[in-house]
């Protein structure tokens, strides 16, 4: 009988059926065990530590220093046509200008940040040596020692990064990052354009400046959709709301849209003997037919919902309540002022705009003072 022996020298059993011993399901291989631990590092790449050539390493710091020229020029170009250009005639107003904004702007600040990736990304490939680094455990604290051996490790990095042997990289790194800095400053001016005049007046006062040129008392409602002049015996039926527009709104604006929003008003059929007119204002409703501006005076959204019962306006966003028999004052929520009220009048049987809002439509703005 003969002996079977382990050649493998895993120094394991044979098996009790002889031959090869059996190996252990999700142990190594015998042929793997002698390799599961290296003899030398393998970790540092091939030519770790060596100095590199200078003249490829000249080359890559002329195209970092393109990429970091072109992250500049990109940073510039963000700003100016921010504070420039994206103002012209009249500012970012209209659907139009503002995809136009959005495309120069998001692609002036990408192409910055592409750049400046780009540019750090071959500097650290192509300009840094590869040597190996071993971090030690230590406890977690700073002794005189370890403060002493971060600066030696700093200054040893920043001449390794060739940050200060190579001047070039250097300045066109700054170059392109100052921009970047300023960026931030510029967009905490504004959120956009400045309104200046063009939230204190709507479209109502230009048409009713047209319509008594033309020797008319004012300028007719038309409803908001259809475009149909509204006349007083069509909205004769006390608690009705209707969105009404002034005539001509869609073909005389120069931005049809942006005055569309504007001047969007509700008008409400309040009954006679409820309604309180504002001093001053006492002419300004036609046997209770009553305009209000549309837009809340909170956040903008539209107050289009009306209680007949109490003949309360309310805002859906956040429930600011406005009176439509006292001035559409606010009787609650965040609202800081009542819904700006529109003067009515009478011509043929039609129901005109006699003047426009008399304050600023909306949410009060800063430069409203």
């Amino acid at each position: 009988m003969s002996d079977n022996k382990d050649t493998t020298g895993s120094g394991r059993e044979p098996s009790a059926h002889g031959g090869t011993p059996e190996r252990v399901v999700g142990t190594p291989s015998p042929a793997a065990e002698k390799h599961l631990l290296a003899s030398e590092d393998v970790s540092a790449p091939a030519g770790a530590g060596q100095e590199l050539d200078e003249k490829s390493a000249k080359r890559a710091e002329r195209i970092v220093a393109l990429f970091f020229l072109l992250a500049f020029a990109g940073s510039v170009a963000f700003i100016a046509y921010y504070i420039g250009w994206s103002g012209r005639d009249g500012g970012m107003h209209g659907i139009h200008r503002a995809k136009e904004s959005n495309l120069w702007l998001g692609g002036m600040m990408a192409l910055s940040f592409l750049a400046l990736a780009i540019g750090v990304t071959i500097w650290v490939r192509r300009l840094m040596t590869s040597k190996p680094i071993v971090q030690e455990r230590h406890e977690q604290r700073a002794s005189e020692e370890t403060r002493q051996a971060f600066t030696r490790d700093f200054l040893e990095g920043a001449e390794d990064s060739g940050i200060t042997k190579r001047p070039l990289l250097r300045r066109t790194l700054l170059l392109a990052a100052a921009p970047l800095g300023l960026a931030p400053l510029v967009l905490l001016r504004d959120l956009g354009p400045l309104p200046e005049k063009r939230l204190r007046h709507t479209f109502w006062g230009e048409a009713v400046k047209k319509a008594k040129s033309e020797g008319k008392k004012g300028v007719r409602l038309v409803v908001d959709g259809t475009n149909k002049p509204l006349k007083v015996s069509d909205f004769s039926s006390p608690g009705a709301m209707i969105t009404v527009l002034p005539e001509g709104i869609e073909e005389d604006a120069h931005h049809p849209l942006n005055e569309i929003a504007k001047a969007v008003t509700i008008l409400i059929n309040v009954p006679a003997d409820q309604f309180k007119p504002a001093k001053g204002r006492e002419n300004w409703h036609v046997g209770g037919i009553v305009a209000y501006s549309k837009i809340c005076t909170h956040v903008g959204c539209p107050a289009a919902l009306y209680e007949q019962t109490t003949h309360h306006i309310l805002c859906p966003c956040h429930q600011s309540t406005f009176d439509a028999t006292d001035a559409a004052k606010v009787v609650f929520g965040p609202a800081a002022r009542a819904l700006p009220q529109l003067p009515l009048g009478v011509e043929n049987g039609y129901l005109v705009a006699t003047d426009d809002f008399p304050e600023p439509i909306g949410p009060s703005f800063w430069e409203r003072g």
